[in-house]
């Protein structure tokens, strides 16, 4: 009976490449439910996929096709964007699906304000990210962009398919090469705007597995550079200011991916010792990342680490005037990050933040202790605790005489902390 089965699925591979949509659309249809990973037949969409050692595996027909009808018509490049998450779990299909002329197709798809199924898109883009090969590419990649008569947006123009079409009229003006990072980074914020009517919203997914995105890339020390460089804060203004700024406010967004994912990313980018000022800087600050001498405002990013940690209990008026201005006079309904790896996750974060001296003395200043303490005693994850405990060591500890900025990006201190729940490498499938 099952191996009927695997010949009826068969049989259907063809047909995803005919020529009237209904029929490559009932082909897919079928396919589908055999991309999860613990689906009887998924063999068949692996075939032909072997490893190349040093080198990217090559594709199949199946993924070839699958690439293609990504494109296609929207019930089935839907069903297309679903199977390829579904694969994406597996690393030969990730490398098959990390080659620079996909990957060009799937994020400029993702900046394209029109496309329909972007969510989808950054759900793959998403698991891509998660190796090397595929964080490498999208990191430095550029895409062709033509920009649009309002002066604030472009239409890049790979991403042109059935779900995703070209504005009318179609722009007179020149394409130019746009580099990606800073594009997805805007996508990602707009895509977090609230309207009722779905109909006035700027674009239409709402792009939450970018952050999942940003947290993969912020893993390699390339990723890390592209958040802690000074840019200009937009094509119109002469205004320069660290990308990682423009994340920090979703660190209490409802959506657990986009706010665990914007951790991830702070937390990976405090990997880095000598970004630490820039980070806990304030915006008033002007502030440099060596040896680099272009200096931005700061990213103030304590502000954005405590408040999930932070819940509805008072503190002395003394320590609160402390505190960053956000964390002053809480409401009483102020409730912590509910999600106890991203409650880790910060935890960590602080854990790097305290390996310079300079850190450390910022964290005292700031009251993270009176913080941490309230927290510690609310906590019921053991793990949460221990990480807690670690931090208040640091921060209550003496400091040796003569002590310098010891730590320096891949420290001892630095390595210690632990990854192993991290929310950015995980693999989606629906």
């Amino acid at each position: 009976m099952a191996a009927n089965e695997l010949s009826q699925l068969k049989e259907l591979l063809p047909f995803l490449r005919d020529r009237n949509p209904q029929v490559r659309q009932i082909a897919l249809s079928n396919l589908l439910g055999q991309t999860p990973k613990n689906a009887p037949h998924r063999s068949i969409f692996l075939n032909g996929l072997s490893s190349g050692g040093v080198k990217a595996s090559k594709e199949n027909d199946i993924i070839r096709d699958l690439k293609l009808l990504c494109r296609d018509q929207l019930t089935v490049s839907h069903d297309a964007f679903r199977a390829l998450v579904n694969l994406s779990d597996h690393p030969l299909v990730i490398s098959a699906l990390s080659d620079e002329l996909f990957l060009n197709f799937l994020v400029s798809y993702i900046i394209n304000q029109q496309s329909v199924l972007a969510d989808l898109a950054s759900m793959l883009l998403s698991n891509l990210t998660s190796v090397a090969a595929a964080c490498s590419i999208v990191t430095s990649l550029k895409v062709p962009v033509v920009p649009l008569p309002d002066g604030k947006s472009v239409y890049p123009i790979n991403s042109r398919c059935a779900t995703s079409p070209s504005p009318e009229p179609y722009p007179d003006t020149q394409a130019e090469e746009a580099l990606a990072l800073p594009l997805l980074v805007d996508a990602f914020i707009q895509g977090a705007q609230v309207e009722e009517d779905k109909a006035k919203r700027q674009r239409k997914g709402e792009l939450h597995f970018l952050a999942s995105v940003f947290g993969n890339l912020s893993s390699s020390t390339m990723g890390r550079a592209f958040f802690m460089t000074p840019r200009k804060s937009s094509a119109s203004s002469s205004a320069m200011e660290y990308p990682l700024s423009k994340l920090t406010a979703f660190t209490e967004h409802a959506n657990t991916i986009r706010r665990g994912g914007v951790a991830s990313t702070i937390k990976n980018c405090a990997f880095h010792a000598a970004s630490h000022k820039a980070m806990l800087s304030a915006e008033s600050d002007s502030v440099a990342v060596p040896p680099s001498e272009i200096t931005a405002p700061g990213v103030d990013v304590l502000a954005a680490i405590l408040l999930p940690l932070a819940g509805p209990e008072e503190l002395d008026l003394e320590e609160q005037e402390k505190l960053p201005d956000a964390l002053q006079l809480l409401p009483p309904n102020k409730k912590r990050e509910p999600d106890h790896v991203l409650r880790i996750t910060h935890i960590e974060t602080l854990l790097l933040l305290c390996t310079t001296r300079w850190g450390r003395d910022y964290l005292r200043e700031k009251a993270v202790y009176e913080i941490v303490r309230v927290m510690h005693e609310n906590e019921t994850v053991d793990k949460v605790s221990e990480h807690v405990e670690r931090l208040v060591q640091l921060i209550k500890g003496d400091e040796p005489e003569g002590e310098g900025d010891e730590s320096t990006e891949g420290g001892s201190k630095i390595t210690a902390v632990e990854d192993d729940d991290d929310e950015d490498s995980r693999i989606e499938e629906i």
